[in-house]
């Protein structure tokens, strides 16, 4: 079709459809219209606007019913005009404005509503979103004048109604859309943004509108579900850019406090204009907290992501525009805000984020001494309900409200002072934290955990004490945990160090129930202060300098490494028990849970519980991790904090809880790194004279010897010979305080003494490989023994039968007279003394032989000591090292007892309960059974000997046993079949036999074991697995003499 480009074709076309539409209203000439429309250019059509217009406005007022698809194509009609053209002229703009407007009004006369289609109410409001855009920027602010107020009033009634009571989703939608155009808060670019005074004026005139606005969208938003995401987000986004515009604080600083009389002939208009004062400002700020209030308590949960984002929008806008007038709402809309930081959705968290940062940079909230106040209440009665909503909330519930707590911290910035200067928001806060934080101290492993055998060597990042996980009562999410760290960072970042550092010390020192908690919170204080680890919207304005820092560090750690803070006890034994016990400082409970000290004995009274010693082994954690979050804190500084921390974290290196050493251990690596050591070993040589000074002076005192002793055995494990000359002095001074307590003393030293020997033979013996280098004849030998083949060589025939000829002379007291020649061969006694030796004594030792030799000398009288578990650990040792010197005196003296000790005790621990595993009594079995199989096997014990062992540890394998006991008795069958693999198999299956053994041949007795056919029982478990393991063992083991030995 042909283009018309120029007014005059245009008209002549057009002219002839107009003529026909305005004598006749039927579809069919608004059609022929339509078409014809589409045939004129834009240009040519805007000439013949007014003249296109006329017949399609004079066919919607004309008097009578019309039929509703008449007036809808219409009305698309005059959208499709719009869309090409621009209104010029205020008269048009304003007349087309209520012409279309009445389209959805009520019949005259008529109370009840049109019941218009909704197509024709969704091309009604396409016409006025036409409309509205068609219109030059002049011509359309002459709608916003307070003369067209009743006009403006009429058109968004109609489309409030529209978006809160249409059910079609895009109707709504498209009302929400035109209704957003129609108070100038289009989101297009085509319109010019307005200048001061008209945003005034159209604020002035909207005012008129806020409250049924403002009621409409909250319902619309409020309301069901089901109407979709797009019609939520189009109501949130609207209600808030008209209350921004109405409520904008630039807007109302300019309004007079009076309002001006209008002139006599406006008066009745101007009365529909409300007066933005300070009294509409008030009042309409309270009504809109309320709606508020709805709106986010309902957005917030959204399921919606893109409406949880909206929300974030929301808040943005109002806090930007009215900080000032809506600042009673502010406690709900930044409530939504904080608590929207850990939302699900990525983008939600990256705006809120962006949000909460532009707030803190522009300083909405320092600048603003009542929304802090706000900010202060809400955070008190916030903390106030933290420990009930902790104890009441599933995890993601204390994320969320723990979220909050610390978005209204990041946003109080420097502001946080005016929380922490009011004792009783100070008393809240802490108090709240305290029992949030409080440990779940009930896991029994970590009391059992001990340590055992020499620990490797440490390297650079092998930090395991700082993230020991721990387990708290009230929650059990990490993010949970991290959460309530960012809080204590921020606390300590923004706040008055000095001031929280004296508080929390004070609740340290309270109680124990807070104890754990409060040195927690002071590590992570002194974190936020020197600014580690935490994450805020705007940096403070002034750092603390070093010495601020290292005056509170110092206070913390002189409580924590205090004596009642720093020996408490871990263990039932009664060694440490009594240590502890007399290390604690009078008037202070050394226990957690606030139980006095009063254990005296090893039995387990009522205050030396479980739960006790589990406490008290995570406060010393915590405290360890305290002193390498200060490290970090101080860097080289920390150096000067050597002499009173170096000596305690040693102490706690060398502890029998493996809890514990292993978190000391990791906070030495963590000194190391802060202060520039380059190892442990660097560490602990640089400052070795103030630790061995510290070492005599404790072994003075009875109550420190042991702990001097813990710190002799770290240094030992974790230096090199170069050690040794500087710790000398004191291996004689802990052997010298051994003579003077071996009855009660033994076992304290005997770690230490072992530590001592271990070092001497790592640092000064050469390996087992180079002392003994076989020739490669003598390795084929040994080869060949290994594979079950004899080789004898001639000259070992010859060699035997010479020293039996020898042997039987001698037996026979035939002795040849040897003396001359032994005369002779005697060389000169000057050729036997060695170069520097004295001539009337022996050879001098080097010095470490000689300290070797002075321990082994103090170890003869300990295989009679009075405990137990000494007498066991040294038989152990004697064992490994000279096992047929002991073989004999074992089987006889020994092992009755043990095992007899064993058989008796049996009952009594299968029908125990959990808290047998606390007792002395089982640590004695376990001990035994642990120790028993490599004994037998370092022994090479006898046939007999082995079967009262098997029958002793046989009773251990039932399930009713403790577990701990079952797998000690497991390892004793493990060396069993190491030694006699047959008698344990044949044993094994004595009591539970799984297979059936035919034999090959019917002339052959079928094999019968006792265990054959029997029904499960309590030992089948445990037998069955090791039956398993032996035969898994005799697989991978070939038998003797099955390969043949090649020569080199």
């Amino acid at each position: 079709m042909a283009v018309l480009d120029t007014p005059q074709e245009a008209f002549a076309a057009l002219r002839p459809v107009c003529v026909q539409l305005t004598k006749a209203q039927t579809l069919e000439n608004v059609a022929r219209l339509q078409a014809g429309l589409a045939a004129v250019s834009a240009p040519a059509l805007q000439e013949l606007q007014e003249y296109v217009l006329f017949p399609l406005r004079f066919a919607l007022k004309v008097p009578g019913p019309k039929q509703e698809r008449l007036v809808q194509s219409v009305v698309q009609c005059i959208t499709a005009v719009l869309a090409t053209t621009r209104v010029k002229k205020q008269e048009l703009l304003q007349e087309l404005f209520s012409e279309l407007c009445t389209c959805l009004s009520p019949l005259s006369g008529s109370s009840k509503k049109a019941s218009a289609s909704e197509e024709l109410k969704l091309a009604v409001i396409q016409a006025l979103h036409a409309l509205m855009h068609s219109a030059c920027e002049d011509v359309i602010l002459s709608l916003y004048q307070p003369s067209t107020l009743p006009l403006l009033g009429f058109a968004v009634s109609l489309l409030l109604g529209l978006a809160d009571q249409e059910k079609a989703k895009h109707i709504k939608i498209s009302a929400l859309q035109c209704l957003q155009v129609l108070v100038l808060q289009c989101d297009c670019q085509e319109h010019r943004p307005l200048d001061e005074g008209e945003m005034q004026q159209c604020g002035d005139l909207f005012a008129s509108f806020l409250p049924g606005i403002s009621i409409t969208l909250s319902q619309v938003i409020t309301g069901d579900i089901k109407q979709g995401h797009k019609a939520t987000i189009s109501a949130i986004r609207l209600f808030y850019l008209v209350v921004g515009s109405v409520m904008a604080d630039a807007q109302l600083a300019r309004v007079t406090k009076n309002k001006e009389k209008p002139p006599a002939e406006r008066s009745q208009i101007r009365e529909l204009m409300v007066h933005r004062g300070p009294d509409w400002s008030r009042s309409t700020a309270e009504k809109l907290s309320i709606l508020l209030q709805k709106v986010v308590e309902f957005s917030s949960v959204h399921p919606h992501w893109k409406v949880r984002l909206e929300l974030v929008e929301l808040v943005q806008h109002l806090l930007r525009s009215c900080s000032q007038s809506l600042v009673g709402s502010f406690s709900h809309l930044l409530t939504a805000l904080v608590g929207l930081v850990n939302d699900e959705n990525s983008d939600v968290q990256s705006r809120c984020n962006e949000v909460l940062r532009g707030i803190a940079e522009q300083r909405i909230v320092v600048q603003n001494r009542a929304l802090a106040d706000i900010l202060s209440e809400n955070l008190h009665a916030l903390a106030t309900t933290l420990p009930r909503l902790m104890n009441s909330q599933d995890d993601a519930g204390k994320v969320s409200t723990l979220s909050l707590l610390l978005g209204y911290l990041k946003l109080l910035g420097p502001k946080i002072n005016i929380v922490l200067n009011s004792a009783s928001h100070l008393h809240r806060l802490s108090k709240a934290l305290m029992q949030v934080l409080e440990l779940d101290v009930t896991d029994v492993k970590i009391v059992e955990d001990r340590r055992c055998g020499p620990a490797g060597s440490l390297q650079h990042g092998q930090s395991k004490g700082r993230d020991q996980k721990k387990y708290f009562r009230f929650f059990t999410e990490e993010k949970v945990f991290q959460l309530l760290q960012q809080v204590c960072r921020v606390l300590g970042y923004y706040g008055n160090l000095y001031l929280l550092v004296d508080h929390f010390l004070g609740l340290y020192g309270e109680s124990g129930l807070y104890r754990k908690q409060a040195a927690m919170v002071l590590n992570e204080l002194m974190a936020g202060a020197a600014g580690l680890g935490v994450d805020v919207l705007r940096k403070r304005e002034v750092s603390l300098d070093v010495d601020d820092l290292k005056g509170s560090i110092t206070s913390i750690l002189d409580e924590y490494t205090d004596q009642s803070n720093w020996y408490l006890i871990t263990s039932i034994d009664a060694e440490e028990i009594s240590h502890e016990h007399t290390v604690q400082r009078p008037g202070r409970a050394a226990h957690t849970g606030g139980v006095c000290s009063s254990v005296l004995l090893p039995s387990p009274e009522p205050q030396l519980t479980t739960r006790t010693m589990n406490s008290n082994i995570w406060q010393i954690c915590i405290q360890l991790e305290g002193v390498s979050c200060f490290t970090a804190i101080l860097g080289k500084e920390f150096r000067l904090l050597l002499l009173s921390t170096l000596y305690p974290v040693l102490e706690k290196a060398g502890d029998d809880t493996l809890l514990i050493s292993e978190t000391a251990l990791g906070t030495l690596v963590d000194m190391c790194e802060a202060c520039g050591y380059d190892s442990v070993q660097h560490l602990i040589n640089e400052n070795s004279d103030y630790l061995v000074n510290g070492i005599s002076l404790n072994l003075r005192q009875l109550a420190h010897q042991a702990h001097a002793s813990q710190v002799l055995d770290t240094m030992l494990r974790h230096s090199d010979a170069s050690l040794l000359p500087l710790v000398e002095d004191v291996i004689q001074d802990v052997l010298s305080t051994l003579d003077q307590s071996y009855s009660n003393q033994a076992s304290t030293f005997l770690r230490v003494l072992h530590s001592v020997m271990t070092a001497l033979v790592q640092w000064f013996c050469l390996p087992r490989g180079e002392e003994h280098q076989e020739s490669p004849a003598a390795e084929w030998r040994s080869r060949a023994l290994s594979q079950g083949q004899q080789v004898v060589t001639a000259h070992e025939v010859e060699q035997f039968f010479l020293d039996y000829i020898q042997q039987k002379q001698i037996a026979e007291g035939n002795l040849p007279d040897t003396g001359d020649e032994e005369a002779d061969e005697d060389p000169p006694l000057a050729e036997l003394q060695p170069n520097g030796s004295d001539p009337d004594g022996e050879t001098p030792l080097p010095s470490h032989a000689q300290l070797a030799k002075d321990v082994m000398e103090r170890c003869i009288h300990l295989l009679s000591d009075g405990n137990l578990r000494v007498r066991l650990k040294v038989l152990c040792t004697l064992a490994q090292n000279c096992g047929d010197f002991l073989r004999q005196r074992f089987s006889k003296d020994v092992l009755p007892k043990l095992t007899s000790s064993l058989l008796s005790q049996a009952p009594a621990s299968a029908r125990a309960g959990p808290v047998y595993n606390h007792t002395l009594a089982f640590k004695l079995q376990l001990a035994v059974l642990q120790g028993l199989g490599s004994l037998c096997e370092k022994l090479d014990m006898g046939e007999s000997d082995l079967d009262k062992v098997a029958d002793a540890c046989l009773m251990y394998l039932s399930a009713k046993q403790p577990l701990k006991l079952q797998e000690a008795a497991q390892s004793v069958f493990f060396h069993l079949m190491h030694m006699d693999p047959d008698s344990t198999w044949l044993l094994l299956n004595e009591v539970c036999c799984p297979h059936q053994y035919n034999p090959p041949h019917t002339s052959l007795r079928p094999v019968k074991l006792s265990g054959m056919g029997r029904q499960r029982n309590e030992f089948t478990d445990n037998v069955l697995l090791l039956l398993e393991r032996l035969q898994q063992r005799e697989s991978a083991t070939p038998r003797a003499g099955t390969r043949e030995a090649s020569p080199p």
